[in-house]
């Protein structure tokens, strides 16, 4: 009856006492309340009332910042956000050592990032948004040690200005665009007049250049018939012309005299 009612119990007890951790976590075993060991994946004992456990998750975890009012070191009122990459190296410290590991590195995040927007300037933050992500993950790694917490990465998500300093810094731009375009056409307009003046000391060396680019530019506009065109004679064909009709004149007097002569 005995080794009946022993079977029956240890049956009935043997499924308490087995605990089940998987590869992605560790177990924290207490004994009496103290801490006893790390228990590794695979099934683990733990006799019920003389010992208990907690499991932890060592997988890499993601805590989203919420947005945070940050002055910069200008004196730029924004919002920040950002996302931390962290995981669990030693369970028993993230046990032991702080009351809630998740609820902790949350809060210090927030001030560090804080702490650190406050330290640069406005175009600082925007320009090297990496580099002040680097040092804000080296800030929270180095804290965080003694909880047993490794963090990977953290990212600044976003970054909102008030509406005043959008328009101010869309001000700054579209007049360093404008800078830029006027520079651009300075330059091209140097260029151009660099590329006529020596058009022009080529067409005139040669005799009969001009006329050979006036008449290639009339005979390209000429393909459209919408097109009307004046065009302007240079002076020497008109006096060419002038002396020609002289010459007539003169030819046909001479003929006159000789007939009347005659």
């Amino acid at each position: 009856m005995f080794w009946i009612v022993a079977i029956v119990i240890l049956i009935i007890v043997l499924p308490i006492m087995v605990v089940q951790v998987d590869e992605y976590e560790r177990g924290i075993k207490f004994n009496r309340g103290k801490f006893s060991k790390i228990m590794n994946p695979g099934w683990n004992f733990v006799i019920p009332i003389f010992q208990s456990y907690k499991k932890v998750d060592i997988r890499t975890k993601a805590v989203d910042v919420p947005a945070q009012d940050a002055i910069t070191k200008d004196n730029v009122s924004i919002k920040i956000n950002a996302v931390i990459y962290y995981k669990i190296f030693d369970a028993s410290k993230a046990i032991l050592a702080v009351e809630n590991y998740f609820y902790a590195i949350e809060q210090l995040a927030q001030t560090t990032m804080r702490n650190a927007v406050g330290a640069v300037t406005l175009d600082e933050l925007l320009s090297e948004r990496e580099k002040i992500s680097v040092e804000i993950c080296g800030i929270i790694d180095k804290l965080t040690d003694p909880w047993g917490i490794e963090v990977e990465n953290v990212e600044l998500k976003d970054v909102a200005l008030p509406e005043e300093m959008q328009r101010v810094i869309a001000k700054v731009a579209e007049a360093e665009r404008e800078k830029q375009a006027v520079i651009t056409k300075a330059k091209g307009e140097v260029e151009a007049s660099r590329n006529l003046a020596e058009a022009a000391r080529n067409m005139s060396s040669v005799p009969g250049a001009l006329h050979l680019r006036t008449l290639s530019t009339i005979n390209d506009i000429s393909s459209d018939q919408s097109n009307t065109i004046v065009f302007a004679l240079p002076v020497e064909v008109l006096r060419a012309f002038d002396g020609s009709s002289e010459g007539l004149k003169k030819i046909s007097d001479t003929k006159k005299s000789s007939s009347d002569k005659v």
